[in-house]
């Protein structure tokens, strides 16, 4: 039972190092990257699409990202998505790609960025103690009905807060690449 709350422990954590991983790779750097717009929804056949199902998106420069559409009939629908967003990008449409070159980031929107890479993985940090809180309960809860002896549960408690420094410090670590990579300029 011991072994099994640590995995659920360490299966949380782990989807909450890849919920930071995808919330941070919609956080703009001074690169390009497609995955920039993977937030982007379209207005089409009467539904809202990610942008990733209508184009193929591609870096061909460090600061320009292109969005070729399968049916060249949709440029205009995801030209305007791109201009919508919170992003802040500027899309030329040249009737066949779109093209959004991305402007330098200046050191006030670089430093907003950070804040809210920070702000992703206290979040992140968040849910990890949620899910230790939840380790911890499960364990008391066996102690108290005589399940496992006390000297069994310090143990799990003490396996429990080390992955949880573990998972905290893999956060601290994501952060800190994701710092480093909007700050660089």
């Amino acid at each position: 039972m011991i072994d099994e709350t640590l995995d659920e422990l360490r299966s949380s954590t782990a989807k909450a190092h890849e919920a930071l991983r995808r919330e941070l790779a919609k956080v703009r750097t001074g690169r390009a990257h497609p995955s920039l717009l993977d937030s982007v929804r379209v207005e089409a056949y009467g539904s809202q699409s990610p942008i990733s199902q209508m184009a193929t998106v591609s870096v061909p420069e460090p600061r320009l990202l292109t969005v070729k559409p399968w049916d060249k009939s949709q440029l205009k629908a995801i030209e305007k998505a791109i201009v919508q967003t919170p992003l802040g990008l500027n899309p030329q449409n040249d009737g066949e790609l779109i093209r959004i070159p991305l402007p330098p980031l200046t050191e006030e929107r670089r430093k907003e960025m950070v804040k809210l890479a920070k702000k992703h993985g206290e979040d992140c940090k968040v849910a990890i103690r949620k899910a230790r809180r939840d380790a911890n309960d499960f364990i008391k809860g066996l102690v108290d009905d005589k399940e496992i002896g006390k000297d069994d549960g310090d143990r799990a408690y003490k396996d429990i807060d080390d992955a949880v420094q573990q998972a905290t410090s893999t956060v601290d670590d994501i952060v800190a690449k994701k710092e480093h990579d909007i700050m660089e300029v």
